[in-house]
């Protein structure tokens, strides 16, 4: 999705479709490498979010918000398929804007004002960070870390890299350092939403939240990747596939 969360693209395949000796730090470096998207890929996941909130605050035009921001998106996605070059930010841009929509029109049919739809733009955001988060502690508490299976996924055997206990390490240690953005998202914007939906008046709340949804998104995610950077580069930890 858009949200100022990360969705990381899926692993290529190594040549000879197994991981053999390779590393765990070699395969996540070229997949973090994918998942950043650039500048650009970091912009186009921020503008949408950036226009809409701007464009209410500055007119209280809650359609005006939501078409330029759908507008923009747009354009954003012509350029793309002119160059030919991947429409993935974009695309989870349109996506995180369509969805966020439907809450605005729930917002709607539930009574709330044009302020109170705004923020229901955000919920899906906070919602999505939650469950993320969940899935993702659950899956290092099953010893079936997240990032484990990136690693799996360039090999034929998916679940080889698990009868090594320090790859298995490795990738909780990973996975943990990607909940923690998810968490710091909610312990700033899930009060703030909840604030405004108390308050009389919620067009603060709604500026609060778009700038925090955007000073957390690509921000936070580079700081999280910049920290497994530094975990992969302590050592190297072998991908052993159990002997046959």
């Amino acid at each position: 999705m858009a949200d100022d969360d990360l969705a990381m693209a899926p692993p290529q395949r190594t040549t000879d479709h197994h991981v053999g000796t390779d590393t765990v730090e070699a395969v996540l470096r070229a997949q973090l490498s994918r998942a950043l998207g650039g500048r650009r890929g970091m912009v186009e996941a921020a503008l949408p979010t950036i226009t809409f909130t701007f464009t209410f605050v500055g007119t209280k035009e809650l359609p005006l918000a939501i078409g330029l921001s759908v507008t923009l998106a747009l354009v954003l996605l012509g350029l793309r398929l002119v160059q030919r070059s991947s429409v993935q930010y974009v695309a989870n841009a349109l996506v995180g804007i369509a969805v966020g929509c439907v809450f605005v029109w729930l917002g709607g049919r539930n009574g709330g004002d044009e302020s109170q739809q705004a923020l229901a733009y955000f919920l899906p955001g906070i919602i999505y960070n939650t469950g993320y988060a969940a899935v993702m502690v659950l899956s290092v508490l099953l010893r079936w870390p997240v990032v484990g299976l990136l690693v799996g996924g360039v090999a034929d055997d998916p679940v080889a890299w698990r009868h090594d206990p320090q790859v298995v390490r490795l990738c909780s240690q990973l996975t943990w350092v990607l909940v923690v953005p998810c968490l710091l998202r909610m312990a700033v914007q899930g009060p703030l939403y909840l604030g405004g939906r108390g308050a009389e008046d919620a067009d603060p709340y709604v500026t609060a939240l778009g700038i925090a949804k955007v000073a957390m998104g690509w921000p936070l995610q580079v700081a999280a990747l910049a920290v497994m950077v530094w975990l992969l580069t302590r050592n190297r930890t072998p991908v052993v596939r159990p002997a046959v």
